[in-house]
């Protein structure tokens, strides 16, 4: 089997966002592969190992992005590609679905796409519904187990996890599937993982290499685009202790307070 994970570099999570010229930053923060992410090239590692195959780690974004791509050779994975592009700025949940599934048909021979559910950043969730609509393939998402896979069939089964219960659903090889916390642990680099990953080359592709024009991505091709951002106002709150000679009296200059505050 061959499996991509699709990752995201990100900001660290516990960065600060700021808004500074109506552009969103996250300061000196270090980036990081997405969190949810993790469990999508770990699963595609774990299935890698029962079933053979390769796992290809694929992530579109600046050249930064190759130390997050890097972590996914470290542990384990046997290929990794960069999506760059100048013409990609600006690029909303369904332009970079559309560059991503360009970059999984060049690949070509692909039986299964993993990812995180939602980037920390973005948090729209809306990737991995988008790129299974621009391959024309089955989208599974809130997987938190793969159940089984008949790679002579073609066919695969999983969990999804859903307020009420989980749902089992099968569906037919090629799937895009989106996974969440708790499909599995995802391993650390060991020391080794991570000299080989740095002495490996990562190749990179434009917009060119995927045959893409570029009024199809970026802010040309974006159905969303942020015409001004701009942070909340800040909001100024006081505290008062209210003191008194018992429990009832504090309790009734407190409602007093209420009522005069019109919160009662």
């Amino acid at each position: 089997m061959n499996i991509v994970a699709c990752i995201k570099q990100v900001p660290d999570t516990a960065a600060k966002l700021q808004v500074v010229d109506s552009h969103v930053t996250w300061g000196d923060s270090p980036l990081i592969v997405n969190p949810w992410d993790e469990y999508a090239y770990e699963e595609a590692l774990l299935l890698k190992e029962k079933f053979g195959g390769k796992a290809i780690a694929l992530s579109m974004g600046s050249e930064t992005a190759i130390e997050a791509l890097k972590t996914c050779l470290a542990v384990g994975c046997d290929e990794a590609y960069l999506i760059s592009d100048p013409a990609l700025t600006g690029s909303d949940a369904s332009a970079t679905a559309y560059t991503l599934a360009s970059a999984i048909k060049k690949l070509g021979d692909v039986d299964l796409v993993l990812m995180g559910r939602q980037a920390v950043d973005g948090d729209t969730g809306l990737t991995a519904a988008m790129l299974g609509r621009h391959l024309g393939w089955t989208v599974l998402t809130q997987v938190i187990k793969v159940a089984e896979i008949d790679p002579t069939a073609k066919t695969i089964k999983v969990e999804r996890f859903m307020e009420e219960g989980r749902q089992v659903c099968s569906a037919k090889l090629p799937v895009v599937v989106s996974v969440i916390k708790g499909i599995n642990e995802p391993r650390y680099p060991s020391f080794m993982g991570i000299r080989k990953a740095s002495k490996m080359t990562i190749p990179q592709w434009g917009i060119a290499d995927l045959g893409i024009e570029a009024c199809k991505v970026g802010k040309a091709g974006a159905f969303v685009v942020w015409p001004e951002i701009y942070p909340m106002p800040v909001k100024e709150t006081k505290v008062e202790l209210i003191e008194g000679a018992s429990p009832q009296d504090i309790a009734a200059k407190l409602a007093d307070k209420l009522i005069a505050e019109k919160v009662l």
